[in-house]
């Protein structure tokens, strides 16, 4: 891939990876990962899907948060390896909006909260976010759903 098809297919992709890493990760470690993100770009960006980019980097940025994580984690307790990362917002870059929202978005399982920051926080659509996640659209609609129930199920005991 030349540096012209690079930027001219990745550079415009910048912010929304920014945005979804700043939900996810502390602000001082933005952007060494989005840095990441875009080098593996570069070096793998010819083989994505033109118009497929975004749901694509979102991919490659959730597997070097959970990587992120783990590195950190097994330096802090040798526990949490066996923890299945997880790469959703926390509450508490929630509760900026909504004490209520914040308090069930933690009671939800990370795999909800993935599904529901992917579609409503990042704006993919089904499509978009099965790529990102590299699962079935089906799968993703079913998850979808039961995460939106598990949610307003959370905000109902919440109130």
């Amino acid at each position: 891939m030349s540096p012209e098809d690079f930027t001219e297919r990745f550079a415009g992709l910048r912010v929304p990876i920014a945005k979804f890493l700043y939900r996810r990760i502390a602000v001082n470690e933005v952007d060494d990962l989005s840095a990441e993100v875009f080098e593996i770009a570069w070096r793998k960006g010819g083989a994505v899907t033109v118009g497929e980019e975004l749901p694509w980097l979102y991919r490659v940025a959730t597997n070097l948060i959970a990587n992120h994580r783990r590195k950190n984690a097994r330096a802090q307790h040798l526990l949490a390896a066996i923890i299945a990362p997880d790469t959703s917002p926390s509450a508490e870059s929630i509760a900026v909006a909504d004490i209520a929202l914040a308090e069930a978005w933690g009671r939800l399982p990370s795999t909800s909260r993935q599904i529901l920051a992917l579609t409503a926080l990042d704006g993919l659509s089904v499509a978009e976010t099965a790529l990102a996640l590299d699962i079935t659209a089906n799968a993703v609609s079913v998850r979808l759903n039961r995460a939106r129930n598990q949610l307003r199920v959370a905000l109902a005991e919440s109130a």
